[in-house]
């Protein structure tokens, strides 16, 4: 038995004893296993799969959680989260992914009543990092990441999932709109609105793994390296979509797609100590 079986077996013997559990589902990897494991143990009556709504999530994400709960039966909710309405989140600071889910716990708490319990796809690779403020909010609220106390780390969620034959096993790390504003940019509707619809351009382009990053009047694109000569050929078409969705400079990243670089201004500030105790940098 392979450690993602073992882990499998693990999981599948911890979600049996709860009475009922409402996952955070944003439709990536490790929160899709968990949906789907949640399911199989429990049942649509036991389990249901909720997705958190507001400006800063992707309508092309919406749809994926949408389509992934309904080709399994998958009980499937949908909450409005009020975080755009919080200033502390709006300011965007080293604390932004915090209100996030804090936003997320509340509108959970009616719902969950005394016999449920709220459940994230964190594993242990994520609490491996060393500055993680939505999982400490998450913690706060009496969240449980039944993947970590699984053992299962990022690679063998993605093993698992294609044992199981899910269709996100293979999907591209994703993160909230939010994320590709830098801190200390305040996020607003109209920020978020202009980067979901550059991505999606860049998408229909073919470009299925990038970022666009919000600086004002610059739009700075991040995408493998290996797309980097099909962007270059493309680039006329890039600047005009781009420019014509506001944007004044278009710009090509050659370091490539990473994951959490907006956190690498905190890391040198030394943010992650005092300001957020014991919270764990969110991969965006």
């Amino acid at each position: 038995m392979s450690a993602a079986e073992t882990a499998l077996a693990n999981l599948r013997t911890a979600l049996a004893s709860y009475d009922k559990l409402y996952v955070g589902f944003s439709g990536g990897v490790d929160s899709a296993l968990l949906v789907a494991v949640a399911h199989e143990v429990l049942g649509p009556e036991r389990a249901t799969a909720v997705t958190a709504v507001s400006p800063s999530l992707a309508e092309l994400e919406r749809d994926g959680c949408r389509s992934f709960t309904s080709s399994l039966g998958i009980s499937y909710l949908e909450v409005f989260t009020d975080e755009m309405e919080q200033a502390a989140y709006r300011l965007n600071d080293s604390m932004r992914c915090y209100w996030c889910k804090d936003a997320l716990m509340r509108a959970l708490e009616p719902m969950v009543g005394l016999d449920g319990t709220i459940a994230l796809g964190v594993n242990l690779d994520d609490l491996s990092d060393s500055y993680r403020p939505g999982q400490q909010a998450a913690k706060e609220a009496g969240a449980v990441f039944p993947l970590a106390e699984a053992g299962f780390t990022k690679a063998m969620v993605r093993e698992a999932s294609k044992l199981l034959n899910l269709p996100t096993w293979d999907k591209p790390a994703a993160a909230c709109l939010a994320s590709r504003i830098p801190y200390g940019t305040a996020v607003s509707v109209n920020v978020l609105s202009r980067v979901e619809r550059a991505e999606r351009v860049l998408r229909g382009m073919g470009f299925d793994e990038l970022r666009v990053r919000h600086y004002d009047d610059t739009a700075r694109i991040e995408v493998p390296a290996e797309a980097f000569l099909a962007m270059v050929a493309a680039h006329q078409e890039i600047v005009d979509a781009l420019t014509n969705l506001g944007y004044e400079y278009v710009t090509l990243d050659l370091a490539g797609l990473r994951s959490g670089n907006l956190n690498q201004a905190l890391q040198k500030a030394g943010v992650g100590t005092a300001s957020a105790g014991s919270a764990t940098l969110d991969r965006n």
